[in-house]
C-alpha cells in the first residue's frame, strides 16, 4: 500500500508535466516557426520478488516475479515535421520547404531558426525583425557568391544610385527597295545610347544604297547635323547585303551581321576614354518594296536610377537590389544550416535553436543544396502544432491524473481500515 502511494505520486508529477507541455504547445499553436514538443513516458526500475530458475532435467523452470515502481519522463523532444507555408505578400518575409534553420547572429551567439521574418534596419543590415538578430550568408564578390567562404553579416546598401553604359543596339525595320541607286538615295538613323554616367548621348547611322550592287547598303557613323563622316561625332562603318527576298544575307563574307566597331562620344570621365563602344546588329532589317522604316529596335543601357526596393528570391535565397530604372543587382545570399539530429538541437528564446551535446554541428551552406531545403520567399511557417491532437492529449493527461489520484484514494481507505482493526 505504501508503495502504491509512492508509485502514484510518481505519476501525478509525470502527468503535472505532459500537460505542461500540451498547454505550451497549445499556447504556441499560432507562433511563427514553432516545432511542437512531444512526450515520451517510460517504465520506472522494477522490483525483484523473486528470480525465477531455469529449467532441470525433472521438473520445468520459473519466470521471475517483479513489481514496477511507477513511470518516469523518457524524454520531451521537438516535432520538426514541416509546418504549413502561409502567404503573407511581402516579399521580406521567408520560409523554409525541408530541414534548413535560418542562421542569425555570429560565433558562440550564434542561433538556428524556421522564423524568416526578415527586414533593414539602420545601418542596412539584413535581420530578424523579432530579435534584431543579424541574418548570416554571403556577400557578393569579384567572382559573385561564393557560398564556401564563412558566412557573415548580410548588409545592403539602399541609397546607391547607378547607370549602365549601352553595349549592345539591335537596328530594325525596312530599308525601301525603291530607294535610289546613283548615290543619293540615303537614310538617315538616330540612335541613342547611354554612357557609364547614365547620360543619353545621340549618334547618327547613314545608310547609302550603292550604285554597283542594288543588294548592298554602306552605312557609316556621321554628324547627326551635317549627314558627313566626322570622328569627333562617332566612327564606324561598314556594308549590309540583303539576299532576293529582302532578308540580310548573313553568308556573304565579309558582311557581319553584328559590328563592334562603332563608338559615339560619351560625357566627360565616362568610361573608355569618354567613348561609347557599341556592337551593332542589322540581321532585323530587312528591304523590301515598302516605305522606309528603319530605327533602333533595343538598347541594353540604362539611365542613373536610385534603389526602390530589396528583392529576396525564393529557392535560392539571393539578394538583391532593385533599381528605378530596371536593373537589378545581386548584393548577397542567405544561408540555411542543417543538423544530423535537429531533435538534439537546445531551445534558446523565441523559436530560435540552440547546437546541443547531440545535435551535431551546424552544416551550413546555400540553400537546395546539401539536403537543406528551399527558401520560400513571401510566406512564412506556421506553427506545426496539431490542436486536436493536442486536446487528445490534455484529456489523456487528465485522465491518467485522475486515475493516480484514484490510487493515493484507495490506498489511504485501505490504511485507514488497517488502523481501525485495533479498535
Amino acid at each position: 500500500m505504501i508503495r502504491s502511494m509512492f508509485t502514484a505520486i510518481s505519476s501525478l508529477g509525470l502527468h503535472q508535466k505532459y500537460l505542461d507541455v500540451v498547454s505550451n504547445n497549445l499556447a504556441n499553436a499560432n507562433t511563427i516557426g514553432y516545432k511542437a514538443n512531444r512526450v515520451l513516458f517510460q517504465d520506472q526500475f522494477s522490483q525483484m520478488l523473486t528470480p525465477g530458475s531455469a529449467p532441470t532435467a525433472t521438473q520445468g523452470g520459473t519466470n521471475p516475479t517483479q513489481i514496477g515502481l511507477g513511470a518516469r519522463l523518457g524524454y520531451i523532444s521537438a516535432n520538426f515535421t514541416q509546418g504549413t507555408l502561409q502567404s503573407t505578400g511581402r516579399n521580406m518575409d521567408l520560409g523554409v520547404q525541408g530541414d534548413g534553420f535560418f542562421v542569425y547572429g555570429q560565433d558562440a551567439g550564434r542561433r538556428y531558426s524556421r522564423e524568416g521574418s526578415m527586414s533593414l534596419d539602420a545601418d542596412g543590415y539584413l535581420i530578424n525583425s523579432a530579435s534584431g538578430l543579424r541574418t548570416q550568408g554571403w556577400l557578393t564578390g569579384a567572382t559573385g557568391i561564393d557560398a564556401n567562404l564563412p558566412v557573415d553579416d548580410i548588409q545592403v546598401t539602399s541609397d546607391k544610385t547607378v547607370a549602365k553604359a549601352t553595349e549592345n543596339i539591335v537596328l530594325g525595320g525596312n530599308l525601301s527597295a525603291t530607294t535610289a541607286t546613283d548615290g543619293t538615295g540615303t537614310v538617315s538613323v538616330s540612335m541613342g545610347a547611354y554612357d557609364s554616367l547614365g547620360a543619353l548621348q545621340t549618334g547618327s547611322i547613314k545608310f547609302t544604297r550603292t550604285a554597283a550592287d542594288p543588294l548592298v547598303w554602306d552605312w557609316a557613323v556621321v554628324d547627326p547635323a551635317t549627314g558627313l563622316p566626322d570622328p569627333a561625332m562617332g566612327v564606324g562603318e561598314g556594308t549590309i547585303t540583303f539576299d532576293v527576298n529582302g532578308q540580310v544575307d548573313a553568308t556573304i563574307d565579309p558582311n557581319p551581321v553584328v559590328t563592334t566597331d562603332v563608338e559615339i562620344p560619351g560625357s566627360d570621365g565616362s568610361a573608355n576614354g569618354g567613348q561609347i563602344a557599341l556592337a551593332i546588329d542589322f540581321s532585323k532589317m530587312t528591304m523590301l518594296n515598302a516605305s522606309t522604316s528603319a530605327a533602333i529596335i533595343s538598347q541594353d543601357g540604362l539611365a542613373a536610377g536610385t534603389v526602390s526596393d530589396v528583392f529576396i528570391s525564393p529557392n535560392d535565397g539571393v539578394v538583391s537590389l532593385v533599381y528605378s530604372n530596371g536593373m537589378v543587382e545581386q548584393v548577397g545570399q542567405v544561408a540555411l544550416a542543417r543538423f544530423t539530429n535537429p531533435t538534439g538541437l537546445v531551445r534558446a528564446e523565441g523559436t530560435a535553436f540552440l547546437p546541443g551535446l547531440n545535435s551535431g554541428e551546424a552544416q551550413i551552406g546555400a540553400a537546395s543544396t546539401g539536403g537543406r531545403g528551399t527558401i520560400a520567399s513571401g510566406y512564412q511557417e506556421a506553427s506545426n502544432v496539431d490542436m486536436a491532437q493536442e486536446f487528445t492529449n490534455m484529456i489523456l493527461a487528465q485522465r491518467g491524473f485522475q486515475a493516480s489520484s484514484r490510487v493515493i484514494t484507495t490506498s489511504d481507505e485501505i490504511l485507514q481500515e488497517l488502523v481501525n482493526l485495533k479498535r
